[in-house]
């Protein structure tokens, strides 16, 4: 045993004689790993008598503390020397260019700093949806004329690509009873033509709030500070009169052009207002479906398109351009 300890010592060490830094890494696992003839004999010594024991088991750590002190100055004479690197310190750096979020994902994640900010839970859903969480329980039943503002890609077993991010809020009212109070952002899908407004694949944040007591004056104060939020804290809003099917009395939110202040420009139409987001009281037929008593609760929501802010913000005419493959464009943010 003792003379196979000695043997291995030579091996290594004439082993590393030859050693370069691609193959020292398993060099030393060979002669120090877990496998090693070395670390067998170190297993093996509970076989041997105390005497053996002593002795053999003092010799063999004596040669692992050698082997390893020769790896280690082996270590030392590979690497090379700040003279044999030949750097010119005075040189100057190299630029490696840093990239950047995306402009509509830098906008969402604004908004969704705003919502926490104010307490709001951040909720996830699929983006393949059945007929019921996308449609109906929404009150949108099958004969609903409303289902035409909303053209949709079906797929062959009968689910559709979400067409928005409501159906997030009715799955999450099947695990959560109010109080309720939860954004959900993601992408949708939309069997249309492209045009310098619309897109068939785009970004929607949508919220939704259930308690006690929710008026329409909660929602108003809730978009008014996303509006000043986002645009600046000059920014006006108003409210129009719309329709939704889930939601009663349904509003369109108008925010002043942070560009002209509200006198008139070629990025509000010379209107003065910007068009921002829908929003409402959540309508009964939708609560039930959620299994929530209209008659204790109510609620609001709203929905916005990140793609619309980041336009707005960064006066682009064209939504087209936040997803053609121009880094020119993408780069000025």
């Amino acid at each position: 045993m003792e003379e196979k300890i000695k043997k291995i010592l030579q091996k290594a060490l004439a082993g590393l004689e030859a050693a370069t830094t691609e193959n020292i890494n398993e060099l030393q696992s060979k002669f120090l790993g877990r496998r090693s003839e070395l670390n067998e004999i170190l297993k093996s010594l509970g076989k041997l008598s105390l005497e053996e024991k002593k002795k053999v088991g003092a010799q063999a750590n004596k040669t692992r503390q050698e082997i390893e002190k020769a790896f280690e100055s082996k270590r030392q004479q590979l690497q090379p020397k700040v003279n044999d690197l030949k750097i010119d310190f005075t040189a100057p750096g190299k630029y490696f260019a840093v990239g950047h979020l995306h402009p509509v994902t830098q906008v969402m994640t604004e908004i969704l700093e705003v919502f926490k900010s104010m307490g709001y839970e951040i909720a996830d859903g699929p983006e393949v949806e059945d007929d019921w969480h996308n449609f109906e329980a929404l009150n949108l039943p099958p004969e609903h004329p409303a289902r035409d503002m909303q053209d949709t890609f079906y797929l062959t077993d009968g689910n559709v690509l979400r067409t928005h991010t409501s159906p997030v809020q009715i799955r999450y009212t099947e695990k959560h009873k109010p109080p309720i109070k939860i954004v959900s952002p993601g992408r949708c899908y939309r069997n249309e033509n492209e045009d310098a407004s619309h897109s068939w694949s785009f970004h929607q944040i949508e919220g939704l709030v259930i308690d006690k007591n929710i008026t329409f004056a909660d929602l108003k104060g809730t978009l008014e500070v996303l509006a000043k939020a986002l645009l600046g804290p000059e920014t006006r809003t108003r409210f129009r009169p719309s329709f939704f099917p889930y939601t009663e009395p349904s509003a369109e939110l108008d925010a002043s052009c942070p560009h002209c202040k509200g006198a008139g420009c070629r990025s509000c139409g010379y209107s003065g207002w910007l068009e921002l987001l829908g929003s409402g009281m959540v309508h009964p037929e939708v609560l039930k479906n959620m299994k929530i008593d209209p008659d204790k609760y109510t609620g609001f929501a709203f929905g916005l398109g990140p793609e619309r802010v980041a336009a707005i913000k960064h006066e682009i005419p064209d939504v087209r351009y936040f997803w053609h493959p121009d880094v020119k464009f993408l780069e000025q943010f």
